[in-house]
């Protein structure tokens, strides 16, 4: 049996404003995220304020959607009681289901400002959202929420304000499998040419089974418990990821490849 670490969930303070650990990993998710595509962006073209508007609508997505989902899934009673708690980021709260419908919404936008396809978009995305989810779960652990379910293993941990019994550090295992496994995964996939789509299917497909495989470890919502069929919320809003992944996957390789402009351009100076 191991014990939590007692991290203090703030990690410096500037006078009256405290910067907690939570925050930090969001940040320094975003800045690899951005590294990563700053190296990667030539794949679809993007110019360098391109893909800073890229970074700043996936950014908002996140945040928002995130908060809104948390919201709307796990907490809308705390919003009721208190409305304030929605500002209040960097005490925790964030849904990853909801960041992920903020997202899309956001890429959504920026395709159609920029005119490109928002699959050949969610393709260039998707080997990046695991850098953030990995980096989330570590600030997760670091403010000492989301532990998992009571267990006997040799590494489980007491957490603070969990009760007197060990329990499996979850939000270490969705960091290993949510953040390092997928990004891996999607990483080497993504480094070839693959059907428009495809990249984007294998990672609501890839993350959709990973969370569902850690919710079993992880500690139900006290208010929320386990729902129909004995499932999770999460491993409920983890389904339809699931459903759609596969289909889009299914989709993109079922589907004729497009010519490119420069092909097609070529064609049509033939036939002349």
């Amino acid at each position: 049996m191991l014990n939590y670490p007692q991290i203090d969930p703030v990690a410096f303070s500037l006078g009256p404003i405290a910067v907690h650990w939570y925050g930090l990993s969001y940040l320094a998710a975003f800045a690899l995220a951005w590294w990563l595509a700053e190296k990667r962006r030539a794949r679809l073209g993007l110019s360098g304020e391109q893909l800073s508007d890229l970074v700043f609508y996936s950014a908002i997505g996140v945040v928002l959607g995130g908060r809104l989902g948390s919201a709307l899934f796990y907490h809308w009673d705390r919003v009721i009681q208190d409305p304030l708690w929605l500002l209040r980021v960097w005490e925790g709260g964030m849904a990853f289901h909801g960041g992920l419908l903020g997202v899309v919404v956001a890429l959504l936008i920026f395709a159609r400002r920029h005119q490109l396809k928002l699959l050949a978009v969610g393709d260039f995305v998707a080997p990046l959202v695991p850098i953030g989810l990995a980096l989330g779960r570590l600030g997760n652990f670091a403010n000492g929420e989301l532990w998992g379910r009571v267990t006997q293993v040799p590494w489980g941990m007491v957490f603070p304000g969990a009760g007197p019994d060990p329990r499996h550090p979850s939000q270490l295992y969705q960091f290993a499998l949510e953040g390092l496994l997928l990004f891996i995964i999607l990483w080497f996939f993504s480094r070839r040419p693959r059907p428009t789509g495809s990249v984007a299917g294998l990672f609501l497909l890839g993350y959709g089974s990973l969370r569902f495989i850690a919710e079993f470890a992880r500690e139900p919502d006290a208010h929320l418990g386990l729902l129909l069929g004995q499932l999770s919320m999460g491993q409920w809003l983890s389904l339809p990821m699931l459903l759609v992944g596969g289909a889009l996957m299914l989709w993109a390789y079922r589907t004729p490849p497009q010519p490119s402009a420069s092909a097609s351009v070529k064609s049509k100076a033939k036939k002349v």
